[in-house]
C-alpha cells in the first residue's frame, strides 16, 4: 500500500514538474520578445514657437449707459385726451407725444385776452385824454400797468396750456407707455421711458494700479452676448477723478458707436482697453500646454540619432514652463522654452518623456487670436 502510494506521489510529482518547466520556458521566450519587441511611434500634431506681438489690452466688465435717458413725465396735472407715439417707436426732438385736456385753459386765455383787448383800449383812451390834459399822469400808469398785468395773465395761461402738451425732448428711441387714454395724471406722473442709443456710454471699473495707463481718447472695443462675435468700437471720454475707498477701483466712461441700437441701456457687456504699446512673446496654443499640480509643461519635439542604426528619429523632451496671459486659442510662455522649438499642440495627456513621434499636421486644429465659433 505504501508503495503504491509512494509512486502515485512521484508520478504527480514528474507531472507538476513538467508543467512548471513547459511554462518557465514559454515566460522566457515572451521576455526575450518583449525585450526586443520596439512601439512604434506615436503621431502628433505639433507647431514651431515663434516670436509675435500681441496688442496690450486692459480688460473689464460695464454696464451700457444711455448718452440721454429720461422718463417722459407730465409737468402738470390733467386728463389724457389724446395719445401720439406707440410703445417702443423712434421719434425726433419736439414731437408730440401725448396731449392733456385743455379745454378750461382755453376757455381762460379767451377771457384774458378779451380782458387785455380792453386794457389796450382803455390806454389809447387816457392817452388821448392826456394829450388834452383832461386827466392826470397817475391815470395813464394805472393803465399801462394794467395793460401789463393782462398781457402777462394771457402768457400765463397760455403757458399752461404748452404744458398740457408733452413733447419729446430729444431724439431717441420710446419704451412700454406708462399711460391709458382718459386717464387722470397728476404732477410727475410717469408717461414713457426715452433713450438715445446711438452712441452710447459704456460705463466700467478697472483696479486702480491700471490708472496710470489709462488716458482720454484711447480706443475701447465692447462686446455683448447680444451680438455674438460682433465688436463696437468706441473711445474714452471721461476718468472718474475720485478712486471707490472700498473696492480700489476706479470708473472710467467710454462713448461707443452703437449702429441699430442693439446695445441697450443697463445691458452687461465686456469692456477692452486697446493700449498704444505692443509687446513681444512667445505663445503656443493652449492645447499644447499638459496641466498638472507639481507644474505646468509642454513636449518639446527634439531630433535624435539611434546609437545602432544611425537613424535620426523625433523624440519628445518635457519641459516644464511657466504661463503668462491667454488671448484666444494662445497661451504666452514666459519661461522654459526658445523661438524656433517645436511643440507638440494637441493630445499632450497621451504622451511622455522620451517616446518617438512622427508628425502629422493635416487634422491639426487651427489656433486662432480672435476665434469666431461657426455655431457660437
Amino acid at each position: 500500500m505504501l508503495k503504491k502510494l509512494f509512486l502515485a506521489v512521484v508520478l504527480l510529482s514528474l507531472v507538476i514538474g513538467g508543467i512548471v518547466f513547459t511554462k518557465l520556458g514559454q515566460f522566457e521566450v515572451m521576455g526575450e520578445a518583449a525585450a526586443n519587441m520596439e512601439m512604434p511611434p506615436e503621431t502628433v500634431t505639433a507647431s514651431t514657437v515663434n516670436e509675435d506681438q500681441w496688442e496690450q489690452v486692459v480688460r473689464a466688465t460695464g454696464s451700457i449707459v444711455a448718452v440721454q435717458g429720461v422718463t417722459v413725465s407730465s409737468e402738470i396735472a390733467g386728463r389724457v385726451t389724446r395719445i401720439s407715439f406707440e410703445s417702443g417707436t423712434a421719434v425726433e426732438a419736439g414731437d408730440v407725444l401725448l396731449q392733456l385736456d385743455t379745454s378750461t385753459e382755453e376757455a381762460q386765455l379767451a377771457s384774458a385776452e378779451a380782458a387785455a383787448a380792453l386794457a389796450r383800449t382803455e390806454l389809447a383812451r387816457v392817452r388821448k385824454l392826456i394829450d388834452r390834459k383832461l386827466t392826470s399822469a397817475d391815470a395813464v400808469d394805472q393803465a399801462e400797468a394794467q395793460v401789463k398785468e393782462t398781457v402777462a395773465q394771457v402768457g400765463v395761461i397760455r403757458a399752461s396750456i404748452g404744458k398740457k402738451t408733452v413733447r419729446a425732448p430729444f431724439a431717441g428711441r420710446l419704451g412700454l407707455r406708462q399711460v391709458n387714454l382718459g386717464e387722470i395724471l397728476r404732477e410727475g406722473t410717469p408717461i414713457v421711458s426715452l433713450q438715445t442709443l446711438d452712441p452710447v456710454y459704456a460705463d466700467f471699473s478697472v483696479p486702480q494700479r491700471e490708472l496710470a495707463r489709462l488716458e482720454s481718447g484711447m480706443q475701447v472695443r465692447v462686446h455683448s452676448d447680444i451680438a455674438a462675435g460682433e465688436v463696437f468700437h468706441g473711445e474714452i471720454t471721461a476718468i472718474n477723478p475720485e478712486v471707490d475707498p472700498i473696492t480700489r477701483n476706479v470708473r472710467v466712461r467710454a462713448l461707443v458707436s452703437n449702429p441699430g441700437g442693439r446695445l441697450r441701456t443697463g445691458m452687461f457687456a465686456s469692456v477692452e482697453v486697446v493700449l498704444p504699446q505692443s509687446r513681444a512673446v512667445l505663445a503656443v496654443p493652449a492645447t499644447s500646454v499638459l496641466y498638472a499640480p507639481f507644474g505646468d509643461s509642454v513636449f518639446v519635439v527634439e531630433e535624435q540619432a539611434d546609437e545602432e542604426s544611425g537613424k535620426v528619429e523625433k523624440v519628445l523632451r518635457q519641459q516644464f514652463v511657466r504661463l503668462g496671459q491667454e488671448r484666444g486659442d494662445y497661451i504666452e510662455i514666459t519661461q522654459g522654452l526658445e523661438p524656433g522649438e517645436t511643440v507638440v499642440s494637441s493630445g499632450v495627456f497621451k504622451l511622455r518623456s522620451g517616446t518617438r513621434v512622427v508628425i502629422d499636421n493635416t487634422l491639426a486644429p487651427e489656433a486662432s487670436l480672435d476665434p469666431q465659433p461657426s455655431e457660437s
